[in-house]
């Protein structure tokens, strides 16, 4: 069965992504600050394309078509015609919206991340529960209800009528760092 223009451009999209994601496998073998920076911009490279041809690939702006797919899949070490058959080893990306509501990655910057976090926890596993689960709890549970409080001096005189809606008002503003 042969696919329609559509679906050969999806599957190449699919299957650019599932390169990209090897990539970054490989790459993030030995994580450290220098090979976790540009990794998009040496897959370009990697792919003789430029960076923004990439960005654009993988935004859906710009197609992969008959000459660059070859390119890609001489490049990357793959078979003639890779590129152009569905792979069931790889989550294609067109499923990514059934995937989400079981917890699966959206888009390059979240499977970027899982990556990440998964390799760290492979290498070191109870270290890494240990912070992760510091970092996520401070983030993922509610703080506490604070006390009701006077309304400042600065508050506007509506808020001296209505406490509560300074103090809501007030809730969902974070403090300002202080600068190093």
């Amino acid at each position: 069965m042969h696919a329609g223009p559509r679906d050969v451009a999806q599957i190449r999209l699919d299957n650019a992504l599932a390169l990209f994601d090897e990539f970054v496998h490989h790459t993030v073998k030995h994580p450290d600050a220098a090979t976790l920076r540009g990794l998009e911009r040496r897959f370009a490279e990697r792919l003789q394309i430029q960076p923004s041809y990439w960005s654009q690939i993988k935004g859906r702006s710009r197609q992969i078509g008959e000459r660059l797919a070859r390119q890609f899949e001489q490049l990357c070490h793959k078979p003639h015609g890779w590129m152009d058959e569905p792979h069931d080893e790889f989550a294609p990306a067109r499923q990514a919206d059934d995937d989400a509501s079981h917890g699966a990655p959206r888009d390059d910057d979240e499977r970027f991340i899982v990556g990440l976090v998964l390799t760290y926890y492979r290498r070191h596993p109870q270290r890494a529960r240990t912070r992760l689960i510091d970092l996520l709890g401070e983030v993922l549970t509610p703080p506490p209800p604070a006390p009701p409080a006077a309304p400042s001096p600065a508050a506007p005189a509506a808020a001296k009528e209505d406490p509560s809606l300074w103090q809501r008002s007030q809730s969902g503003v974070a403090p300002l760092k202080r600068r190093k």
